[in-house]
């Protein structure tokens, strides 16, 4: 597999986790980079020497030795970044929410397809070990029908611990929240396993001022199939992630993001023993995936089309309304 030049906007959390990724994996060299923060720079390119920074985004995004732009910045600068990258005819791999809201991301789905480019979007499920399984199941046809869905996460503390330098956006309603940031996975995984989703009814509780949701309940369907969303921040205890789909055969579970298992009518048992470390295992297959798709062959990755359609039911969830 060639490896495909890359530019990196965005040296925070997630550009850190795709630059270890990159330097691990085959698939993308990162060649350039670029990030407000000259701390953030001076740091990143003490772990990579042979990374380039920019002196601006622009300069970066336009650089001619890449054919591929990774945008890991705050969701409200995606919006830039993206049409600058679709402006030079690049590759756009960008992580979620496409927009700030529905309206800009669907201005970035028409301009990525308007101009003809590769344009995917970094849902970590896409290429995640336990979904692979969950879809062979399907196809094979050991799950049966599809009876339901159930998706529950909890956190004691919002922003968690490892994300609290991006805390001034991800612990405020207009950008953050764990419904954008982490359900949003899971309703990405229930459109790919069952089809498009539709918004019943929902209820989300909101803090005094502009921060972000403590709680949420939603109900669904995706491809007539009853899905049922819970989350919730605060209390002592461990984090839960955890999405459940139900069967008249059998029943599959993922839990924190990896773990997968597996019931015909008995106990939970745990599936992937081959694995020796999914998450990693993981990492690797999303970007073989990302570099397909890039290299126009068959690849698995959502587009920002599959983006659009999750982050219409996200804003649906958190506005209490039907979609």
């Amino acid at each position: 597999m060639d490896n495909h030049e890359t530019t990196v906007i965005g040296l925070g959390v997630m550009g850190q986790r795709m630059l270890r990724n990159m330097a691990s994996y085959p698939g993308f060299d990162a060649v350039v980079a670029w990030d407000p923060d000259p701390h953030a720079c001076r740091r990143t390119t003490e772990l990579y020497p042979s990374l380039r920074i920019a002196d601006s985004a622009a300069a970066a995004i336009g650089d001619p030795g890449t054919r591929v732009v990774y945008v890991a910045s705050p969701p409200l600068a995606h919006r830039e970044h993206a049409l600058a990258a679709i402006a030079a005819g690049k590759a756009v791999y960008c992580e979620k929410p496409l927009g700030v809201d529905v309206a800009q991301s669907r201005e970035l789905a028409d301009a990525a397809r308007a101009a003809g480019v590769v344009n995917i979007v970094n849902f970590s499920l896409a290429s995640a070990v336990a979904t692979a399984a969950i879809e062979e199941s399907q196809a094979a046809g050991t799950l049966g029908e599809p009876t339901g869905v159930d998706i529950i996460v909890h956190f004691s503390q919002w922003p968690r611990e490892w994300q609290m330098d991006a805390a001034s956006w991800l612990s405020r309603r207009a950008e953050g929240g764990f419904t954008r940031e982490v359900l949003s996975h899971w309703i990405y995984l229930t459109e790919r396993l069952l089809g498009p989703a539709a918004l019943e009814r929902s209820f989300a509780r909101f803090p005094p001022g502009d921060g972000a949701e403590t709680h949420l309940q939603a109900a669904l369907t995706a491809g007539g199939v009853p899905v049922t969303v819970t989350g919730s921040v605060g209390g002592t205890g461990p984090d839960r992630v955890e999405f459940t789909l139900y069967g008249t055969r059998a029943s599959c579970r993922v839990l924190d993001w990896n773990r997968l298992q597996r019931s015909d009518g008995g106990e939970w048992q745990a599936d992937l023993a081959d694995v020796a470390d999914p998450r990693e295992a993981g990492y690797e297959r999303q970007l073989a995936n990302a570099a397909r798709a890039v290299a126009g062959d068959a690849h698995g990755m959502p587009d920002f089309a599959a983006a659009l359609s999750v982050q219409a039911l996200i804003e649906a969830m958190l506005e209490g309304r039907a979609a």
